[in-house]
Formats: C-alpha cells, structure tokens, sequence
C-alpha cells in the first residue's frame, strides 16, 4: 500500500497535490489552520497559465470544472502613465494562455473533488519535529499531534514545517501592496472603471504604482505599490481607513483622478501586504520524510506566478509519489531536483519584472516588455 501522505495547508498547493493523489489512490490527509472554507476572503482573482498552472489541473482531471470559472475578457492589459494617457492596449482576443479565474472559486472545485474528511479544519500547526527514520509529529494548538512518515508542508511564506529543511526565513523585499476594492463600478465609478479597462491595468512611474483589474461584474480591485521600508509603512494608522487611504494617495499627488480615485474612493478599508521573498536560490538538502511546496518552498515577490507554481508544485509532487509508490525517497529526490531550478527561475524571472515594473524607466519599460519596441 502506498505510504499516507500527511498535508499541511489547504491552499492551492496543498489541495492539489492532495486531488492528485486521490486520483491515484494514495491516501492523504490535509491539516489546515483556518476553521472554515470560508472562515476568510480567498483573495481576488489569478491568471492560470497554460505551462503550469493548467498543466496540474489536467493532471487533477479538473478541466473542464477550470474552464467553467473562467472570466471572459478579463486578459486584456492597458499600460497608463501618471496622467492617465494610454500608452499600450491589448484586448483580449480569447486566445491568451492565462485566462483569469476567481482564487475562491478555483479552490472550491479542487475542495470539491476531494472526499469531505480529507481536509481537517482548525489545525493550527504549533510545532512539528522529528522523530528519526523519516517520521514526524505535527503538534496542533488544540493539543491534538499526529505522526506521519511522509509530511508536505504546503503552509505559505511562515511556513512550520520548513524549519526541519532549511534556516532560511523570507524577508522584506522593500516593496509592498496595498488592496482596495470598488464595487458597481460602472455605475459609481465610471471614469475609474473607464481607467482600467475589462482587465488589468498598470498605472506606473519608479518606485511606485496603481495596478488594478476587473473582477466578476463591476468589481475593481486595485494593488497600489510603494517602495518603501516597514518602518515607513508603521507610521500609517491602517485601523483609520480614511487616514490611510488619504496617506496613501499622498504619495500620488499630481496623478490623474480616475486613478487616485482608485484610492480615495474605496469601498473596503485599505489592506497593507508587505512583499517577502526567500533567497532566489533556496534549496535544501534531501531529508528523509518530509519536503516542501509553492510558497513554504521559494515564496518571491509577487509575480503572477506564485499559484500557479504552487499547483504545478503539487501535481508534479503527487504525480512523483505515483510513479514511485514503493520508494518515497526516489519520489522526493525526483520532485525536488526539478522544482529547484523551476523556481529558480521564477523568482529571477520576477525580480526582473518588478524592475520593469518600477524601475527609473516605468512605465516605458513595460511598454518594451510587452511590445519589444521602445514607447
């Protein structure tokens, strides 16, 4: 019989590899700290690539469910300067291979596909150690442990069970996001949601900008980027939504007011998210018994790829066990040599596009990216 396979965390990454081994019959248990599915928002919505993140729900069977989420028109991109002139504009022609579907719904259908008793909510990892010989004990807040002898940690940046493979901990990459959201946007917002378009929209000069995109209906939801330190961001009184907001756009004095508005006029109270990545290079030497996956594994600033490496992490994880259902260790090794190099280059990859992004030539560099010819 195939050795069960202990989970921790039911993001993407974890319920993946979780659906993957259902699949194959491996048994799998997934502990998850929140209480609920819908114990908090899933996020806004995620660009499924067709070389990864598409790639594991085929290997999940769960196709023709991904398909059924996707958002028509949600792939065009229009590039702004800080007065709102336009300086790139692509449609969505049905063609891109990263159609956009909403975080929640997509963790749904993978929820939805595994047995209801595989996920155990309000798991609260307090502690995991080893006990010798490839076996492990994951001790929750509640007092309640478990032994396992093949354990995946798929539990995020902070992850508990990365400490049993590596001393590197993420830090701040010096950059942060801030979410806003506004709702019926065509009718209480026209010149923003004009601004922005039927996808994404990046609004861009160094160091800085306002990036937003249209969700389901009406719904904008804007990530507005500040390279500044921590110590910066603690000055601001998040807990004073309109003091916030108002400290934030600050720093967009002279922009265009479709665009500031985007700040000033949210519907939701400012929500900061600090960027922390690990070293580009993190890998570890094989330890007997337990391995790591998406951001517990190579967490890196934000560049539209941590989800869907995540997934493809975990179907390349299960698909390996699959293969190797007498061998753990050969599965391991197998996944790992891969998955180093894979986000190796991701994380460079996406440092390389936060300096298109906001660097001293936004939002001109994007431009080039986008089109190979200088704007």
């Amino acid at each position: 019989m195939p050795t069960p396979v202990t989970i921790i965390g039911a993001g993407l990454g974890g319920l993946t590899l979780a659906r993957v081994l259902h699949v194959h019959g491996i048994p799998v248990t997934v502990y998850e700290a929140e209480p609920s599915p819908t114990a908090r928002s899933q996020g806004g919505m995620l660009d499924i690539h067709d070389y990864n993140g598409q790639l594991a729900l085929a290997a999940a069977g769960l196709m023709d469910e991904f398909r059924s989420l996707v958002l028509d028109g949600r792939q065009a991109i229009r590039v702004l300067d800080q007065d709102g002139t336009l300086l790139f504009d692509q449609p969505d022609d049905g063609t891109g291979g990263r159609p956009e579907v909403q975080r929640g719904a997509l963790r749904q259908i993978l929820l939805d596909s595994l047995p209801g008793d595989t996920v155990r909510w309000g798991h609260k990892v307090s502690e995991v150690r080893a006990l010798g010989a490839g076996r492990h004990e994951v001790s929750f807040a509640d007092g309640g442990t478990v032994v396992t002898s093949l354990l995946v940690g798929a539990d995020g940046a902070w992850s508990r069970v990365r400490p049993l493979l590596s001393d590197a901990v993420p830090e701040y990459f010096g950059r942060s996001f801030i979410e806003t959201y506004l709702f019926d946007s065509e009718t209480r917002h026209p010149a923003a949601a004009k601004a922005v378009g039927g996808g994404s929209m990046f609004a861009l000069a160094p160091g800085k900008g306002i990036q937003a995109h249209r969700e389901s209906g009406d719904t904008l939801h804007t990530y507005v980027v500040l390279t500044e330190s921590r110590d910066w961001f603690a000055t601001i009184d998040f807990t004073d939504a309109a003091a916030a907001a108002a400290r934030i756009a600050h720093e967009f004095d002279g922009w265009a007011p479709e665009l500031t508005a985007l700040i000033t006029d949210s519907d939701t109270a400012p929500v900061l998210r600090p960027l922390y990545a690990l070293p580009i290079e993190h890998r570890w030497d094989r330890v007997p018994g337990v391995t790591l996956l998406g951001d517990a594994a190579h967490v890196a600033a934000s560049n539209g790829e941590g989800a869907n490496l995540a997934m493809y992490d975990g179907a390349e994880l299960g698909k390996a066990l699959a293969a190797h259902p007498d061998d753990v260790e050969a599965a391991l090794t197998e996944y790992e040599q891969a998955m180093f190099p894979r986000s190796t280059e991701a994380a460079a990859d996406g440092t390389q596009l936060h300096e298109s992004l906001f660097g001293d030539n936004a939002p001109y560099s994007l431009v080039t990216e986008f089109t190979g010819q200088t704007a």
